[in-house]
């Protein structure tokens, strides 16, 4: 009687685990913006141990290669986005204006702040042998990059680093996840355009 007992007991809590990754899918699906565990554990009435316990389980059955979608956490906040190597497709769907897109001067720059973070935009210019001004205003409007306090020395100039943005944008969790240069580049070919090369460099060397 016992067994069946337990059993039955492991059925139940098979069947409300299903229950509630079905409900935290739905969450995500339609909030669309990253969501907070202690919210979700609100919202299903359960502990907030429960609720990490149910997302790392849905995480990993995201990790499935198979899968068009990934869900990502940062800062216990957590959220379903597509799969950087799917960009192109997502990008004919939403028909992306390439103007709005990043382009090489900026990319650089983004890589620059990305692995040298915090950093200055003199230091950005030395690395880059041009000017940066146009690509850092280009990355802060985007929101991939934003100011993070001043370098305690003559003058304090700015120090830049990236966002949650930009984390969310190429599915890392956080900076330890980050891909050598030249998968960053190679990542997102949404990022990538021609068309306004030229006058990022024109302005660069002014």
């Amino acid at each position: 009687m016992k067994k069946i007992d337990i059993n039955q007991l492991e059925i139940k809590e098979i069947s409300n685990t299903l229950l509630y990754t079905s409900i935290v899918e739905s969450l995500l699906f339609t909030s669309g913006e990253p969501l907070k565990l202690k919210d979700i554990a609100a919202i299903l009435e359960c502990s907030s141990e429960f609720a990490e316990e149910l997302m790392e389980k849905l995480k990993l059955e995201y990790e499935d290669s198979s899968r068009g979608i990934k869900l990502i956490s940062i800062n216990d906040e957590y959220q379903l986005v597509t799969k950087p190597e799917n960009s192109q497709y997502v990008q004919r769907l939403l028909k992306v204006n390439t103007r709005q897109s990043l382009s090489q001067a900026a990319l650089e720059t983004l890589a620059i702040v990305a692995y040298k973070q915090p950093i200055t935009r003199v230091s950005i210019d030395e690395i880059r042998g041009v000017k940066s001004d146009r690509a850092i205003a280009t990355l802060l409007d985007r929101g991939f990059i934003k100011e993070s306090g001043r370098l305690e020395v003559a003058g304090r100039p700015m120090l830049f680093s990236t966002t949650d943005k930009f984390l969310i944008h190429f599915g890392l969790e956080n900076l330890s996840q980050m891909p050598s240069l030249d998968d960053l580049f190679n990542m997102d070919s949404d990022l990538t355009i021609t068309e306004s090369d030229n006058e990022d460099n024109i302005e660069d060397n002014k």
